[in-house]
């Protein structure tokens, strides 16, 4: 398929900036009023998309079955979806706060610096992102707090916008990366950090763009469509008897790179890290086997089952990189069941939605997605496509 296949209009007010949630006023003892954000990350709306009927299910439906114009299917509907013995697949991945503001020694220019992945530990080596990176130069040293205690060296370039630093910071490991990460902020998405009034994250950020499974620590962007999950829903699902099986995939910044490239099968994806055991093996393949559904999580975990299925259709064990780049027309072998998230125009993401979900089904969705409001990007809603 050509790249120019995936551009639509997404107006810029439907770009989610926070987490659903709801706002609450409260009364200071000053007698000044303050409103206060709660993040509610299962209430968001949810879209469903049935791949053989060729239907889609906006709206709630009453006792006789018929939608109910205006009233909006959320996230928690995700339940009444499947049954006892179907298996829903994590991607329990760990974000940790990847984005630093330092400042260049002398000039005191204020420099951006992504952490993407720690290169050698004794030797404090991170292979990083700058911005501006024409200011940045092999020996240059960055100044990350006031007492100039953490300061890192460029000792390397890697790509237009990379560099390899050496922070010069000498204590125990572990003391080192808890006074790094003390400095840091959640690595937002450019597209909702420029959009937002004060161009920051925030305190709660940390939080919001963490899934509440998150175990294993490497991403630099958070698994966006396992943050709707709450503990209340995944409660929930337990008692209803599904099957949770987590997978790790450290999602990186490659679905966030433009595409260059009208014909989508030149393109390279940037290879990302991931692991798939046994334990996680032995519960998907009985559920395939017991013929119950399994749900892919996101488009993360569509990647990594896909990088790790067998050709007998079973989930196999798996430990490297993949860089697989799914797009129409692709043949799936494991999962028959997906939650996706609703994303931007050209984007890989919708790519990979679309192979699943089928092109012109996927297409329809989202225009019903613009048309009536939905929240598009990491923050925003949900599309669950199911294979009836």
């Amino acid at each position: 398929m050509k790249l120019s296949q995936f551009k639509f209009r997404l107006p810029e007010e439907q770009i989610a900036l926070y987490p659903q949630s709801i706002y609450r006023e409260f009364d200071n003892e000053d007698g000044t009023k303050e409103t206060v954000r709660f993040t509610r990350r299962d209430e968001c709306r949810l879209m469903v998309l049935h791949r053989k009927s060729q239907t889609i299910d906006l709206y709630k439906r009453d006792d006789e079955g018929n939608p109910i114009e205006g009233e909006y299917l959320d996230f928690r509907h995700v339940l009444d979806y499947f049954d006892e013995g179907d298996t829903f697949v994590f991607n329990d991945t760990k974000v940790f706060p990847a984005r630093l503001y330092g400042t260049k020694e002398k000039t005191d220019a204020k420099i951006e610096v992504f952490l993407l992945r720690e290169l050698n530990e004794e030797m404090r080596l991170w292979d990083v992102l700058v911005e501006p990176a024409r200011k940045i130069r092999i020996g240059n040293k960055l100044f990350f707090d006031d007492s100039g205690t953490m300061v890192a060296e460029v000792i390397d370039n890697t790509t237009s916008r990379g560099r390899t630093l050496r922070f010069l910071y000498d204590c125990p490991h572990d003391e080192f990366k808890r006074e790094l990460y003390a400095l840091g902020e959640a690595p937002l998405p450019h597209y909702v950090i420029d959009r937002r009034e004060d161009h920051a994250a925030t305190a709660e950020d940390m939080e919001d763009f963490q899934c509440i499974f998150a175990k294993n620590e490497g991403a630099v962007t958070a698994p966006a469509t396992g943050l709707h999950f709450s503990r209340e829903m995944l409660k929930r699902m337990e008692i209803k008897g599904l099957n949770f099986a987590y997978i790790t995939l450290h999602c990186g910044l490659g679905t966030f790179h433009n595409i260059e490239v009208e014909d989508l099968t030149k393109h390279k994806m940037d290879s990302e890290q991931m692991f798939v055991e046994k334990e996680a093996c032995d519960i998907v393949n009985a559920t395939k086997l017991s013929g119950h559904h399994v749900c892919a999580v996101g488009t993360s975990v569509v990647k990594a089952t896909e990088t790790a299925v067998g050709t007998d259709g079973l989930l196999k064990e798996f430990d490297g990189w993949t860089n697989k780049f799914i797009f129409p027309p692709y043949e799936f072998g494991l999962a028959d069941t997906m939650i996706a998230n609703f994303y931007h125009p050209l984007s890989p993401l919708l790519m990979e939605t679309a192979a699943f979900g089928g092109y012109e089904l996927v297409m329809e969705a989202y225009d019903l997605a613009v048309k009536h409001g939905y929240r598009f990007g990491c923050y925003g809603d949900a599309l669950l496509i199911l294979n009836d």
